[in-house]
């Protein structure tokens, strides 16, 4: 028997072996040559046969943590997935890998089905692909007993969790995949899960000691926008116009408003189909196909369309109103720029919006209802806040951004101008709101303030106020605007059915003239480019690009499967930047396996060729160094400049935030995330120096009781009484006490 020293030792070579084997298999058939943040472990989960709930964001290769160890393992993997065309596409991608894998579905004949079986029992297959219902469907649990499979995989698994934002109900069945295999490992997939729909999938799936991992929900390669819709249409075309000949999305909240954008844009020349669920079967999936074929430039559609979405090139995406909840959001949205380069975010949204939704979600029973309602008062904030977009959705999911300039959204690129005069501006808001007896909503105090002559403010002697009048000279719009601004940042609280405005500690601070808010209007400045689009366009040919495009639009039609099931943009860029001249300069390609090196080398070295010497340039070229839009680091400390050097010395010796910020010239806003980061990269997990002991033990108290513990929830169920900034700082210390404890 060997000593525990020896068990160790061969183990830690199995595992080298292992992980030498998956690089091996992932260069050969995927054209990769490293793993993306946290896909070897998810893979080593796999392969170890234990459990695991693995939360990548879209595009941050989730279906490879399954697909590359299937190809290791004795049998076939069985996908469960919830979309015949997501099955379709995966399937296609993998056979032009040389990866044999198939999918049985109610759109195969059945011949096609037989064949399935066939290779299934002639061990040909290593991954199948079916849906849930297909899955208990004729006895097919009795038939995988008899080809003893890998694994299962439960792709799209925030299905399973009515927290979720996609509750399917026919995803809880899949719990049986434990009773009827005690011995196969689960591994559960999504891209979009808070802490509240991970601890139900893992409950509902009756995981047994999962391996969690939670990768970083930021994607760096997309620039988020947020706009008040003024005129949806010319907004719309606009952002069309930016990428004009790319593939786009544009999110729209009912068919009817899908169908009226479709006929808007085809007036101004835009290749566009509608998708909405009130189509014919028939023509909702062949305008689908017509996209994903790229016969198509736009999408205008109902939140139906997208989870069946694989298609990698998306360059943009509108939501052309407001969608139901943060989750959907990052979902919908995190359709553009799957192969890692630059996409733009637009959203566009009104107070209608909220209406809207509101009639939608009242048909829903109690208490779905209220965690619906939940949702859609936190992406309203979103819409109204002025903060960096990118920290907002990252603080939703119980993630920290380690920057103080993301770079990549409208406030951090300074497309919105901040109110020269802010603090005088709010006060007169809210001095308002408090003569008002903070009895009315937003519509109605901003209508005081611009001095509208509408009967009721008469009626009720409200022309009489001092603040009457006192906004007069900006439209009606921005100063609503405003009020939701002051109501995001914590100035003024919504109360009741009517959204009645009513001050709270902070807005009497800015009354007091202790704290200053920040007050945005729309720039007039042009859109700026983010720094992942300009990295990723580096040393690249767009001529040779757009040529390589076509090509790749030719074989996709003469193969009946998607573009980019051939190649991704990504593949294409890196092709225009290196432009090689031989196949084995072609393998070095990201993305190029030997499979699409055999099949399509060739024909691609011919088309670069003939434009390098139609252009005179050179083959074989250098690339110049930019920014990876999948970092391999799986963990980084925060970049210090100078301030945060500064400020981490101070916290280091217990120094306020107050302190702190008086000397390092920095907003109280921006000193706190450097607390947070300080927390988080020395691991400290007393809160004592910076939170008196009242606060830190109420907070820390709801934040064990609270099934979800990201700061805002604890802070909501706190009723609002402990500053937001106490919160936060405690609740990260808790996560690096658990942390700690855990190892």
């Amino acid at each position: 028997m060997l000593a525990l020293g020896e068990r160790h030792y061969f183990y830690a070579i199995r595992l080298l072996m292992l992980e030498e084997r998956i690089k091996e298999i992932l260069k050969k058939y995927w054209g990769y040559d490293d793993f993306r943040p946290l896909q070897k472990k998810a893979m080593e989960s796999v392969l170890q046969n234990r459990d695991s709930l693995v939360v990548l964001p879209t595009g941050g290769g989730k279906s490879l943590c399954f697909q590359v160890p299937a190809m290791c393992m004795a049998g076939a993997a069985v996908v469960v997935s919830p979309l015949i065309s997501l099955m379709k596409d995966q399937v296609d991608a993998l056979a032009e890998c040389g990866v044999p894998a198939g999918r049985i579905d109610s759109s195969l004949s059945s011949w096609e089905r037989d064949e399935i079986y066939s290779r299934l029992d002639a061990k040909e297959l290593k991954i199948l692909y079916l849906s849930p219902e297909r899955l208990f469907a004729n006895g097919f649990l009795d038939y995988l007993k008899k080809i003893d499979f890998s694994f299962a995989a439960i792709d799209e698994a925030h299905c399973v969790s009515m927290w979720g934002h996609d509750f399917r109900p026919e995803y809880r069945q899949l719990s049986v995949l434990k009773e009827v295999f005690p011995d196969k490992a689960v591994h559960a997939y999504t891209a979009t899960a808070a802490a509240i729909v991970r601890k139900d999938i893992v409950e509902q799936l009756r995981l047994a000691h999962p391996e969690i991992l939670v990768g970083s929900f930021d994607r760096p390669n997309l620039v988020y926008k947020v706009e008040r819709s003024r005129d949806i249409y010319k907004q719309t075309a606009q952002v069309i116009g930016r990428h004009r000949g790319e593939s786009g999305i544009v999110y729209c909240i009912r068919r009817a408003d899908a169908e009226e954008m479709c006929d808007e844009m085809k007036e101004r020349g835009v290749n566009i189909l509608p998708y909405h669920a009130g189509l014919d079967d028939a023509v909702r999936k062949q305008n689908q196909e017509a996209f994903i074929q790229e016969k198509v430039d736009v999408i205008a559609a109902t939140i139906a369309f997208g989870m069946g979405i694989d298609k990698s090139n998306v360059r943009f995406v509108v939501h052309a109103g407001m969608p139901k909840s943060l989750e959907h959001y990052q979902q919908e949205s995190g359709r553009a720029g799957r192969d890692g380069l630059e996409a733009e975010c637009c959203l566009f949204y009104s107070g209608s919006d909220y209406g809207v939704w509101n009639k939608i979600l009242d048909k829903m029973p109690p208490e779905p209802k209220k965690i619906a309602i939940d949702k859609l008062n936190e992406i309203y904030d979103y819409c109204t806040g002025v903060v960096c977009r990118r920290k907002t959705i990252l603080d939703y999911f119980g993630e920290d951004l380690d920057k103080e300039n993301c770079a990549a959204c409208d406030v951090c690129l300074g497309e919105l101008d901040v109110l020269g005069d802010s603090l005088i501006t709010a006060q007169k808001i809210l001095s308002c709101v408090k003569r008002l007896g903070e009895r009315f909503g937003g519509d109605y105090t901003a209508s005081v303030l611009i001095g509208s002559s509408e009967q009721r403010i008469k009626d009720f002697g409200h022309d009489q106020l001092t603040t009457y009048n006192l906004l007069s000279q900006y439209p009606k719009r921005i100063v609503r605007d405003w009020i939701e601004q002051l109501a995001a940042q914590g100035c003024l609280r919504k109360t009741g059915e009517y959204n009645v405005l009513n001050l709270t500690e902070k807005g009497w601070r800015v009354i007091r003239g202790q704290d200053e808010p920040r007050l945005l209007q729309p720039s007039k400045k042009a859109a700026a480019s983010s720094k992942a689009a300009r990295d990723s366009w580096m040393g690249v040919d767009r001529g040779l690009f757009e040529a390589l495009r076509v090509k790749r639009r030719e074989i996709a039609n003469s193969r009946g499967v998607s573009a980019f099931v051939v190649f991704s943009d990504a593949a294409l860029r890196d092709m225009a930047k290196r432009r090689p001249s031989s196949l084995k300069a072609f393998l070095q390609i990201e993305g190029v396996g030997e499979k699409k090196k055999q099949l399509y080398g060739n024909i691609f070295l011919s088309v670069i060729k003939q434009y390098c010497a139609e252009h005179s340039l050179e083959l074989d070229a250098t690339p110049p160094a930019a920014m990876k839009a999948f970092p391999k680091k799986e963990e980084s400390a925060p970049k210090l400049t100078e301030a945060r050097r500064k400020a981490f010395k101070m916290f280091s010796q217990g120094a306020s935030v107050s302190q702190t910020a008086r000397a390092v010239d920095r907003a109280l806003s921006s000193t706190l995330q450097y607390l947070v980061e300080y927390i988080n990269h020395k691991k400290v997990v007393d809160s004592s120096p910076w939170v008196n002991k009242d606060h830190a033990q109420r907070i820390e108290a709801a934040a064990r009781k609270a099934q979800d513990q990201r700061p805002k929830t604890v802070y909501d169920d706190l009723n609002r009484e402990i500053p937001y900034e106490d919160i936060r700082i405690v609740v990260a210390c808790l996560r690096n006490r658990r942390t700690s404890s855990n190892s």
